[in-house]
């Protein structure tokens, strides 16, 4: 099946990207949810889905630079899969350039600053951490991009930053003026208005932008919230989506949600 490409930098992607979420076990549902993702979601399992992706037609996943996905995609390639990997920072880390290191030596083709972090850096003052390390994404030959929640990170980005694409949440569904990691359990919010705001902000950005928590983490229904997404398209946009693991259904096939 073909589907149509983008470029993100020189990289050719499909306007449609496989993302890892369930594989690490952020649900943004709840601690049970996350539990119940990592349970299912196996080596074997995840190595299926990315051979499934394939046969869909989409050739690029977005994933974590943690060593769980660098070894499952590891594995995966040995096996001839050939799906490519734009990679996020982990925020876990601490540092952006010992997390970027890792991203490289994993083999990714691309890599964004995660938008957790992104946001906690705005608030905190502290967005002059960010041109080093896209600085040494660039420099190692990927593309380089960031991500957000809070739509002022992109007005920041467009004044200060070299970069190939913006991945950009519908939804600003927490606060990270404290810590920049996700914490299960916490109170999220997915406001309509959060995602209007968005939305128009990213019809102005002058890179590609890929389009995440199109869903509200599950909570949308995805035939009603794709198409509105699609009244107003801009050429240079696309869209990532994870698959969950089917509830009350005997099957492993995950079910992809998107355009």
């Amino acid at each position: 099946m073909a589907l149509t490409t983008i470029k993100l930098g020189t990289i050719p992607v499909t306007r449609f990207i496989l993302g890892c979420n369930p594989f690490s076990g952020f649900s943004h549902q709840g601690e049970d949810r996350d539990h119940e993702m990592v349970r299912y979601y196996t080596v074997d399992r995840i190595k299926r889905v990315f051979r499934e992706a394939e046969e869909l037609g989409i050739n690029t996943v977005i994933g974590r630079g943690d060593q769980h996905i660098i070894r499952t995609l590891l594995e995966y390639r040995e096996n001839g899969g050939i799906i490519q990997w734009v990679a996020q920072t982990c925020p876990e880390m601490k540092n952006i350039k010992r997390s970027v290191e890792d991203i490289i030596k994993g083999g990714a083709v691309g890599c964004f600053v995660h938008g957790g972090y992104m946001d906690f850096l705005l608030t905190n003052n502290r967005l002059d951490e960010v041109p080093p390390a896209i600085a040494m994404i660039r420099e190692a030959g990927l593309a380089a991009g960031i991500a957000g929640h809070d739509p002022r990170v992109f007005e920041w980005a467009e004044k200060n930053l070299d970069l190939n694409f913006y991945m950009c949440s519908y939804y600003n569904s927490s606060h990270r003026d404290e810590s920049s990691e996700h914490i299960s359990g916490r109170p999220e919010w997915f406001l309509p208005a959060d995602r209007d705001i968005m939305t128009q902000l990213i019809q102005g950005l002058k890179k590609p932008v890929i389009h995440y928590k199109i869903m509200a983490a599950g909570r949308n229904d995805p035939r009603r919230k794709t198409s509105a997404r699609c009244r107003k398209p801009r050429p240079i946009s696309l869209s990532t989506s994870r698959c969950g693991r089917p509830s009350k259904r005997p099957t492993s096939r995950p079910i992809f949600h998107g355009m």
